[in-house]
Order: structure tokens, then C-alpha cells, then sequence
């Protein structure tokens, strides 16, 4: 099985790859076009600002890329957010796979939401044994909107999107390398797609 972490300078790279060295698996960090086409499974990070993130990802090539990929895709945190429409944040356009906006979180809660939160209405393979109402850490001050594209939900301020999937593509808000056996269960399901 190869599994590619892409590596394009915003992204939580090294704990996503103990995560899956937990799980007995070794994960290659690249941005390299080859190794990302030929692997059997893609992870796509991401920390950090939208714009000078997409900026990062237009000077290598991969925001043609990655939309464009055929085998399971999953984007972690900002690179699910990468994979939508357009960001508030930095008036950044997305990669446009997901057809969602992602919006800032308002004023009246504290930003960013940091910290362990629930997921709910869950519905995909990739939340196999996962309990409704799991928790999952997050850290972020934009959400995706609710749309049709939610596999599960989060709520905060206003519920919603933490996990989206449109065919082969796959997004999570939060960031199962850090949360726990759940987090390590859903990679585990990643893997198994």
C-alpha cells in the first residue's frame, strides 16, 4: 500500500505520518507529481493561511493536480477547506471539489474553536465503527457551510460541515491524527476505502 502525504510547506506532516507508522504503515511525504499519481492513497494536510497555502499549491503545479486525482483522496483541516469552493479567509478560491463555501466563524464565540468537539450525522464508510457524537479535536476559525456534500456535522456556533466526501474525495475539519483511537480508526478506514 502506498500512501503519499503531499508536502507543499502547509501542512502537519510528521504527526500525520506517526499516525499511520502507529498503524503499521509507512507514509511518503512528497510533492513530486509521479509518486502522488501512482500512490493507492493521497492525504492532503494542511496548517496554516488559505491564501498563501493555495499559493504554495499554484507554484508546484498540484491545485491542477489534486482536482484531478483518481484514487481515495482525504483532506485534513485546511486542506479540506482547500478543496471547496472558496474561503472567506484571504478571499481565496478554492480547488473547487467540494461545492461549498467556507465561511469565518463569528464574533460571538471565541476563535479559533481549539479543542475537542462531537461529530454527528455521520455517513460514510470512512466513519466504519465510529459512534454518533465521537469526539474530535479541532482547531480552526472557518467552517465549510452545510451542503449536500456532509458526511458528518459539527456544531459550534452554527452546525456545521466537519467531514464532506464527493466521490473519491474526502474532507475532515478536524484532525484524526490527534484524536485518539477514534482518529486512528478513521485513518484505519481511510486506508480500507
Amino acid at each position: 500500500m502506498k500512501i503519499v502525504i503531499i508536502n507543499y510547506g502547509a501542512g502537519n506532516i510528521k504527526s500525520i505520518q506517526f499516525a499511520f507508522k502507529r498503524l503499521g504503515f509507512e507514509a511518503l511525504l512528497t510533492n513530486n507529481p509521479e509518486e502522488i499519481k501512482t500512490a493507492d492513497k493521497v492525504i492532503f494536510p494542511g496548517v496554516g493561511e488559505a491564501s498563501s497555502a493555495m499559493q504554495k499549491l499554484k507554484e508546484s503545479g498540484l491545485d491542477l493536480l489534486i482536482p484531478q486525482l483518481k484514487q481515495p483522496v482525504l483532506g485534513i483541516c485546511l486542506g479540506m477547506q482547500l478543496m471547496c469552493k472558496s474561503t472567506e479567509e484571504g478571499n481565496t478560491k478554492g480547488l473547487g471539489i467540494f461545492d461549498v463555501e467556507v465561511k469565518r466563524f463569528s464574533s460571538t464565540v471565541k476563535v479559533p474553536q481549539m479543542g475537542w468537539n462531537t461529530i454527528s450525522n455521520l455517513k460514510s464508510d470512512l466513519f466504519k465503527d465510529i459512534k454518533a457524537n465521537e469526539f474530535m479535536y479541532l482547531v480552526h476559525s472557518f467552517y465549510a457551510e452545510q451542503c449536500q456534500e456532509a458526511i458528518a456535522t459539527t456544531t459550534y456556533d452554527v452546525e456545521y460541515t466537519s467531514a464532506l466526501q464527493k466521490d473519491n474525495f474526502y474532507g475532515v475539519q478536524f484532525h484524526p491524527e490527534k484524536s485518539s483511537l477514534a482518529g486512528e480508526q478513521i485513518l484505519r478506514n481511510f486506508i480500507n476505502l
